[in-house]
């Protein structure tokens, strides 16, 4: 009699679990829209915002599919894959400098700061030349609009302004 409670214990056990892997799964795969859907969303957001007329918005999104792979995740997590998590190594794919972690996961030395920094040169020649593309799009008073928007985003950082406001504990040495 135990073990047949014992194995139907074990049997629910499982199945329990299941069907919470399952259910997040789905939640993740439902919070993550695919990038032209993000495109298509962010395009929106802009036409509304600026008041673009049709055209406008056909020519934006045009623009935004073409620079969506060029300028990264569009306001998502900057590592990892498409989907924001870390991309799984195996150990045959380590390159030079890497190192494992306990348990065997790796870790990837930071880039050097001349590689950041080639990034961020990149990086602002596309957002230049994305700009460029827009002014054409835009009327003189929508971009003034949108460049006072960006100017504002810039100063908030990147965290939306909020990168002051988590206090950390204070450590005191009695």
């Amino acid at each position: 009699m135990k073990k047949i409670v014992l194995a139907l214990v074990a049997a629910i056990t499982m199945s329990a679990t299941a069907v919470a892997q399952d259910e997040n799964k789905q939640k993740r795969d439902r919070q993550q829209p695919d990038r032209t859907e993000m495109v298509k969303q962010r395009t929106a957001e802009t036409v509304k915002t600026y008041g673009l007329n049709d055209t406008q918005a056909a020519k934006l999104l045009e623009l935004n599919l073409q620079y969506a792979d060029k300028m990264g995740p569009m306001g998502g997590p900057q590592r990892g894959g498409r989907d924001g998590r870390r991309p799984q190594v195996n150990r045959g794919d380590r390159q030079q400098g890497d190192t494992l972690r306990a348990g065997g996961q790796q870790q990837r030395q930071r880039p050097s700061r001349e590689d950041m920094e080639k990034r961020r040169e990149e990086m602002k020649k596309q957002m230049e030349a994305y700009n460029a593309e827009l002014q054409k799009i835009m009327t003189e008073d929508q971009y003034k609009a949108y460049q006072a928007d960006a100017q504002k985003r810039m100063q908030q950082g990147p965290r939306g302004g909020r990168q002051g406001q988590r206090q950390r504990p204070s450590r005191n040495n009695d």
